[in-house]
């Protein structure tokens, strides 16, 4: 039960450059605000201060560790439906691809409401990831008790091991299996998760925040962006248009705008979420209710009719693959190098297909090479040390020789960059 990763994958990065000309190809189920177009940002002036960033500390050595996780993906969306298990009632909720923590709050909300249809007092939630935690604490604000029943609490769940980027339509269905109906269900399943988050910004140990985000390319990335989706050989459905209203529109910053030594530059800004306190928060919101958890393994479904609860929901992630022998799962690897943490970073950055998050846990670094179909069907969680080197040393290059500090140059401005009144 993963999501987040690979976070903000290429074709977004490539969308949120926002020039003017980018080939509609590129650009296909992007965000972009209503109204205003690929080319909005074509003027790259006015624009607001860049504030001072501090480098990455890009090393091999400092790889302090590296993780490996699984999404849950299936063609057709989130499985949300409901079945009777003999006089046991469950209500699923996995399959979120690369979009469970993104869509937790809004798809807990379907599944809860369904299970509360017939007012249960005990409610048993299945997994303690992202969707089993967030339908945990729905249920109990719905008035249920709640017992989860997992092998693992969540800093041993998949859901530990996401990029941790509010990222609602990554790898979450393909266009061809999801059906025209998914999309407003998706939307409001990102509406009512989103607004769900702006409960958690500004809590101790900054659970979840938004932080400004670069993207940096050495030459002009609109060849590279008409070409970026041919990489996409399964056809993602994208669906992120629906809610360009919820967050900023990428600004385009001209050269000489940023530390970033080179021609092409956009800044966005997105959540994002410190998964280890984020995590921490939940579980205690959970047992502050009253929660149980209960350490449990699960071989079938008629598992579950032995349970004292008779409302079930649902939430296995990848592992109803084979609790429910659901072939519809498909896994699709993630793999995070982690950096020491760096109090002092507070932007996330893009470079050479290489993705920067600056968790407070741990600097995430991922490479993203290969677009949405990196890692589709492959099941191993083993950790691959060569490739965080290889994405490390692609962000070593960046600030080695493509970064200037504020010692180098009294101000990356070239002219005035405030915003008009």
């Amino acid at each position: 039960m993963t999501s987040g990763g690979p976070g903000l994958d290429r074709r977004r990065m490539l969308a949120g450059l926002g020039i003017a000309g980018l080939g509609s190809t590129a650009l296909a189920g992007c965000a972009t605000p209503a109204g205003r177009g690929p080319g909005r940002m074509a003027a790259a002036t006015p624009y607001d201060p860049v504030p001072p960033l501090a480098p990455v500390r890009a090393h091999a050595d400092r790889l302090f560790d590296i993780t490996v996780c699984l999404r849950p993906f299936r063609a057709a969306g989130p499985r949300l439906d409901t079945e009777m298990l003999g006089d046991t009632l469950v209500a699923h909720n996995y399959g979120h691809g690369g979009s469970g923590w993104s869509l937790s709050w809004g798809s807990g909300t379907i599944a809860v409401a369904k299970a509360m249809a017939r007012s249960p007092r005990e409610v048993a939630v299945i997994g303690c990831g992202a969707l089993g935690l967030t339908s945990a604490i729905l249920a109990q604000r719905a008035g249920a008790a709640v017992t989860i029943y997992a092998r693992d609490l969540l800093p041993q769940a998949r859901s530990a091991r996401a990029t941790g980027a509010w990222t609602p339509d990554s790898r979450i269905a393909l266009t061809k299996d999801a059906g025209p109906q998914f999309g407003a269900l998706w939307e409001t399943m990102a509406r009512t998760s989103f607004k769900t988050y702006r409960q958690y910004l500004g809590l101790p140990g900054t659970p979840v925040e938004w932080i400004d985000h670069y993207n940096v390319f050495d030459s002009d990335p609109r060849a590279e962006g008409e070409g970026d989706t041919a990489l996409d050989t399964l056809g993602f459905a994208h669906y992120a248009d629906r809610i360009v209203d919820l967050t900023p529109a990428p600004e385009r910053l001209p050269p000489g705008a940023t530390p970033f030594d080179a021609p092409y530059v956009s800044r966005g800004s997105t959540l994002m979420f410190n998964v280890a306190d984020y995590g921490h928060t939940l579980m205690s919101d959970f047992f502050a209710a009253g929660g149980r958890f209960q350490r449990a393994e699960f071989h079938s479904p008629a598992d579950l009719t032995a349970l004292k609860e008779k409302v079930v929901i649902n939430c296995p992630g990848y592992g109803a693959r084979a609790l429910w022998n659901d072939d519809s799962l498909t896994p699709v690897r993630g793999q995070i190098g982690w950096l020491i943490p760096q109090p002092e970073l507070t932007y996330g950055v893009f470079y050479r297909d290489v993705n920067v998050l600056p968790r407070r846990d741990g600097i995430v670094v991922q490479a993203l090479e290969g677009g949405d179909v990196k890692g589709f069907g492959d099941s191993n969680e083993t950790p691959d040390r060569a490739e965080s080197e290889r994405a490390v040393a692609a962000i070593a290059e960046l600030y080695g020789r493509r970064f200037r500090t504020r010692s180098q140059t009294s101000d990356y401005s070239i002219g005035a960059h405030r915003r008009p009144p």
